[in-house]
């Protein structure tokens, strides 16, 4: 017989350990809660089976019970289970059984110890599944843009039935003139940044001048509105999905799904068109931001007068180079609406979801920018421009 705590000190809990044949017998009372948790715990891992092949457990005598006691009771069992005995009578008050209930089928018993081994076998599992998941998530991001650009066609075929002007010019003003700020001063460090590093290798063979084609080049063609995207990518798509995600997760979605309103052109399309509209303004802006910023590094690092400057860049540069980072600019901003919005869509009934897609959708929109920018280079290299 194995005992822990006093059966006649109501202020600690206790429990007793009889052996009868094959029949171990685990009698518990008193307080069984957070407060009494440890006394007990050490006391309850000890319990050996010895030649039991049937356990009772006697809990009758328990005079409160909190989520812990619950669970150390369930614990206990869960052991004994484990060792071979068979569980001949579980008992304790009637009045928490709907707590323990909860606790048990939330599987709130002793985790399951997981014992990782690395093989070949398991790295190949690994990145099967990895790709099966990236490959559905290809594929309902596909499946959207399509559905996105039926949608879009409607809106263009019947303005006055689809197009929601209001609530597009706010998206416009959301991800375009309160974006104008932090654009136009990374773009100007970026063009400093630029201009310093350029003029720092190239003043060694005497080209300094050409600092001037390296920044207009690399900013007009790519930079601009490479990074113009990312920042926006990081802004306002993520902004998307919080919106949406956070309005499925307040089933707002489902009430406005119930009163016959279309979702995508009341949600979605309003966001979308007002990035495709506002991105190619901030691409422009943020051009002239950093050439401003690569014109001031150039003076004073290198004396080249603003006029200078300007006579420079008018040689190394043309219409075509400005229309290169132009095109891509709605075609990014597409991408980036599209995703924002389809990871909302996606967020399921709790927060943790919100955050967990959000995080996802400024991360594909990311990837989704880099890759068209690569193959918008291939692209126009092909063709010349």
């Amino acid at each position: 017989m194995a005992k822990m705590g006093s059966a006649m000190n109501a202020s600690t809990p206790w429990f007793r350990v009889d052996h009868d044949g094959q029949t171990l017998r685990l009698t518990a009372g008193g307080p069984w809660t957070v407060y009494h948790a440890v006394s007990v715990d050490a006391g309850l891992r000890a319990i050996v089976p010895n030649k039991a092949a049937v356990a009772e457990i006697d809990a009758s005598q328990i005079e409160a019970l909190d989520t812990t006691g619950a669970w150390l009771l369930l614990r206990t069992r869960a052991h004994l289970k484990d060792a071979g005995l068979k569980i001949a009578r579980f008992e304790y008050p009637e009045s928490y059984r709907p707590l323990v209930g909860i606790i048990e089928s939330e599987h709130l018993v002793a985790p399951a110890e997981v014992v990782t081994h690395v093989s070949l076998g398991t790295f190949l599992e690994r990145l099967g599944r990895s790709s099966h998941a990236v490959l559905i998530l290809g594929v309902g991001i596909l499946g959207y843009l399509g559905r996105i650009t039926i949608e879009w066609f409607k809106t263009i075929y019947a303005p006055q039935r689809h197009f929601r002007f209001t609530a597009t010019a706010h998206q416009i003003e959301q991800v375009g003139i309160n974006a104008l700020p932090i654009v136009g001063l990374l773009m100007f460090l970026v063009g400093i940044v630029l201009a310093y590093q350029g003029a720092d290798q190239l003043s060694r063979y005497g080209l300094d001048i050409l600092t001037v084609n390296a920044l207009g080049i690399g900013v007009l063609r790519e930079l601009g509105v490479l990074i113009t995207a990312i920042i926006i990518a990081g802004r306002s798509g993520s902004a998307f999905t919080a919106e949406i995600g956070t309005m499925k997760v307040n089933e707002e979605i489902d009430a406005m799904q119930t009163m016959g309103l279309n979702i995508d052109d009341v949600l979605i399309l309003p966001r979308v068109t007002g990035l495709v509209i506002a991105l190619p303004f901030l691409t422009f802006f943020a051009n002239i931001m950093a050439l401003i910023g690569g014109a001031m590094m150039c003076y004073f690092q290198l004396g080249i007068t603003v006029p200078a400057f300007i006579r420079q860049l008018h040689e190394a540069v043309n219409v075509n180079t400005f229309l290169v980072g132009m095109i891509k600019a709605p075609v990014f901003a597409y991408v980036i609406g599209m995703v924002g919005c389809y990871e909302g869509l996606n967020v399921e009934r709790n927060a943790a979801s919100v955050g967990k897609l959000t995080t996802r959708a400024v991360v594909e929109s990311v990837f989704l920018v880099i890759v068209l920018d690569a193959g918008f280079s291939v692209m126009f290299s092909i063709l010349g421009f």
